[in-house]
């Protein structure tokens, strides 16, 4: 442990007063092990991106065998079966809206792509749109897009502006609408990003899907490229497969990462419209070419987990046990959503979101490390965003497993943690 607190700079962590990290060398279905053998139920699927279980046997297997056949290629005039098939499949699974993938390494450069992309194609000085209290990612246009909070406040005198609204979350609906009318009578908009159903780190908030296709119908009528961002939404955390998929207009780009590859290795997508692909074609290579890459940039075996991972994915075992964990979430939420210690309790899939109710939150508020403390002490891993704790489990969770947690939980509202 010494050895990590004098040469490890952890995320997301004030080192000054932070507890030790916890040490972990194993891990096996919903659980991960100590390095003195105590385990932990993994309630927030390390940061949302494992699927199906840590070290599942399947993927691993097919992570090995691609590593015995090739483990890497430039991607830059290159290709190889893997990215093929992953894009294939990818594509197929949004019924073919979509033309092409442009892999990348992670959810913030999934989205920085994607602006890049949208930016270059419109060719213009036109301004985002996005919604308040949204989060892309950590890399500048990342930054930027999700407008001014306490996850960027270091950087805003370098950050490009944006016009944020507030989104259509419960009671607020038509209050999004008209402020997303006003931006677009400006003619300023050309790109509008958004988090589907649910934005996950400004406090996994849902807004409705109604109001969100409405406004996704227009900036297409009106010319203003649309940008789903699925990075924690896709690959069923929200019930389906993509939380884009219930919606009744599509985005015109739409960035995954997280569970793509089952929680094996980093790797993001993004998936375009032909239009957006074909507004670079040109015999003038310096004036169209997408100037954007990585040194991985589809890893081959990146892109093997994600094919095994979808392999799993697609399993009706899968989408029962996406139901169940739904299924429970909502018998836990008909019982505690009214109580006193909560400003609300909101289900969305698998996702279960409790906001306590405090004096003046904050995401550094002593309440985050109070909980983490306590469902520590329990063998539970959670990690609240300020006041909002929430649960977004692997889905090989069971049912006992659940209400484990759920019992934790219920102690924090009785005795006020």
């Amino acid at each position: 442990m010494e050895r990590n607190l004098g040469l490890v700079w952890h995320p997301f962590t004030q080192a000054l007063g932070a507890p030790p990290p916890l040490p972990i060398v194993r891990g096996e279905g919903a659980y991960l092990y100590s390095a003195t053998g105590e385990p932990y139920l993994d309630a927030i699927s390390s940061w949302w991106v494992n699927l199906h279980g840590h070290a599942h046997p399947y993927i691993a297997e097919k992570i090995a065998a691609q590593a015995r056949t090739l483990e890497h290629v430039i991607f830059a005039g290159y290709t190889h079966p893997q990215a093929i098939l992953l894009a294939e499949r990818l594509l197929a699974l949004f019924s073919s809206q979509y033309s092409h993938v442009f892999y990348s390494d992670n959810g913030s450069t999934a989205v920085e792509v994607a602006l890049k992309m949208a930016l270059q194609a419109q060719g213009n000085e036109k301004k985002l749109l996005s919604f308040q209290g949204s989060y892309f990612g950590d890399t500048f246009g990342a930054m930027a897009a999700s407008g001014r909070s306490h996850y960027n406040r270091p950087f805003w005198p370098y950050l490009f502006p944006v016009h944020s609204i507030v989104p259509p979350t419960p009671a607020r609906e038509e209050e999004s609408w008209r402020a997303f009318e006003t931006a677009l009578s400006t003619g300023e908009i050309g790109i509008f990003i958004f988090e589907p159903i649910i934005q996950g780190s400004g406090g996994m908030r849902p807004h409705c899907g109604k109001w969100l296709s409405k406004m996704i119908q227009k900036c297409q009528e009106s010319g203003i490229i649309t940008i789903a961002d699925e990075v924690l939404t896709g690959f069923g955390r929200t019930g389906p497969l993509f939380a884009s998929n219930t919606l009744t207009a599509l985005p015109d780009i739409i960035c995954l990462a997280k569970g793509l590859t089952g929680g094996f290795l980093p790797l993001g997508a993004t998936l375009t419209r032909r239009f957006i692909f074909e507004s670079f074609l040109s015999p003038d290579p310096t004036r169209s070419t997408f100037l954007h890459g990585h040194s991985y940039t589809a890893n081959p075996l990146a892109c093997a987990a994600a094919n095994a991972s979808l392999d799993l994915l697609l399993q009706p075992s899968c989408e029962k046990a996406r139901q169940m964990i739904e299924s429970e979430h909502l018998q836990f939420q008909k019982q505690w959503r009214f109580s006193p210690q909560l400003t609300r309790c909101d289900v969305v899939g698998t996702i279960l979101a409790l906001e306590y109710r405090i004096e003046h939150p904050s995401y550094h508020h002593p309440l985050k490390q109070r909980l983490i403390e306590f469902f520590h002490s329990k063998g539970i891993l959670l990690r609240p965003i300020g006041n909002v704790l929430y649960l977004i489990p692997p889905y090989c969770i069971t049912s006992d497993e659940l209400k484990k947690i759920y019992a934790a939980i219920i102690t924090t509202l009785e005795e006020r943690i």
